[in-house]
């Protein structure tokens, strides 16, 4: 009788019983909301974004990691397992997530003000207002440092002008945490992070369309001009690039566990049609060659899900480091668009249709292998850490 994946890595003994609750309940949601779906969403790069948001909420996902003003303050491992169950129904749902609870609502639970957080944070973690978080800028994605978008003092004002791009949320946001260059002459460190309700006069949020990845999820430019912000609206907690790294970091985190959702699902999938699929009087799954595919990528996607958890428990304990982090986005975002990649040879030209999931899951990873930094960008982390040796320049 065969085996689940589950059952071949025991991964499920090394979970607490509530953890494990919270993620069959998120499961449950995918499988009753999502996956129904996500293929149409996918296909006609529609999503009811807003009406999903509303439901995450009331589910209790989003900022579930943070404590206070309406958050349901569990663990990052409880938080990883969620994003792992909502990237196996798709990587967009997964980003949506990710964006609103450890960018947005992050950065403004971390270094805001008071006035911030109670006015954004509980609107937030109920769904009721969605939030995108602007760095990347059309000519500064990995070297965030040099970004050309200027916040000008005016009186007691902020004037911010400038663009970002590739932003998550952007067209359909409340609010966006924009992060802007104050002082040219201070290099990286004149770089301060802004509140921005997206109703303020001069900001706009065109779609960015004809994406072949993360279909199912919005995407847009953020455009700023002439912006007035009361002083109030800087975050007043941080200066510099440590902000929106800091950001970024809690954002990798769920990238750990979700792109092993991905890799799941297309492995299940794949196992499945395996076993239904008859090629030559015999099931597709009764050949060696496929076998063997099947059980190297069970063996990488058993190994991503325990270093997932591995470092899950190491953030819980408030021991993991920014080196570990890129560790795991590193290994486990390659590793999935791999698995993803030898699922669709299996499904053979069945495998480009959004009748299965992993052309779409394959897509998807293309992105989420270079958001929140490049593979390349995590190699040159890992590097420094081994080497002492700084080769980003």
């Amino acid at each position: 009788m065969a085996q689940t994946l589950e059952q071949l890595f025991a991964i499920d003994g090394l979970i607490h019983e509530d953890e494990r609750e919270i993620a069959r309940a998120v499961r449950r949601f995918v499988d009753d909301r999502v996956r129904p779906h996500v293929a149409e969403w996918f296909d006609t790069a529609q999503v009811p974004a807003r009406e999903l948001t509303q439901e995450l909420g009331e589910l209790g996902v989003l900022g579930m990691h943070l404590e206070g003003y309406g958050c349901a303050g569990l663990s990052a491992t409880t938080y990883g397992l969620a994003c792992q169950e909502l990237e196996a129904g798709d990587s967009g749902i997964r980003s949506l997530v990710s964006v609103q609870g450890s960018l947005a609502m992050y950065a403004i639970w971390k270094h805001g003000s008071e006035e911030h957080k109670q006015e954004w944070l509980p609107r937030m973690a109920a769904g009721d207002a969605i939030g995108c978080f602007g760095l990347t800028e059309p000519d500064f994605g990995s070297n965030p440092g040099g970004m050309r978008t200027r916040a000008r003092r005016d009186g007691d004002d902020w004037v911010l002008n400038g663009a970002k791009m590739w932003i998550t949320n952007g067209s359909v946001a409340d609010v966006a945490v924009v992060w802007a260059q104050t002082d040219p002459d201070a290099g990286p460190r004149g770089i301060r992070g802004f509140v921005v309700p997206t109703d303020t006069p001069g900001f706009s949020a065109p779609e960015i369309t004809h994406k072949m990845s993360l279909r199912a999820s919005v995407t847009a430019e953020l455009v700023l001009q002439d912006v007035r912000l009361p002083s109030s609206a800087m975050l007043p907690e941080v200066e510099g690039l440590r902000g929106p790294l800091s950001c970024l970091s809690e954002a990798r985190f769920g990238i750990i566990f979700g792109s092993m959702g991905a890799a799941r699902d297309c492995l299940e999938t794949t196992i499945a049609y395996a076993q239904d699929r008859q090629v030559f009087d015999k099931s597709l799954a009764s050949y060696q060659l496929t076998q063997a595919k099947i059980a190297d990528m069970a063996l990488e996607l058993g190994k991503g899900q325990l270093l997932a958890l591995h470092l899950g428990r190491l953030k819980d304990a408030g021991e993991v480091t920014g080196e570990q982090v890129s560790v795991g986005k590193l290994n486990n975002t390659r590793e999935a668009i791999r698995i993803a990649r030898e699922c669709r040879t299996i499904l053979a030209a069945n495998g480009i249709t959004l009748d299965y999931p992993v052309i779409r899951h394959a897509n998807n990873l293309e992105s989420v292998l270079t958001y929140e930094g490049t593979s390349e960008v995590h190699q040159l982390v890992i590097g420094k850490a081994l080497t002492g040796a700084d080769a980003f320049r």
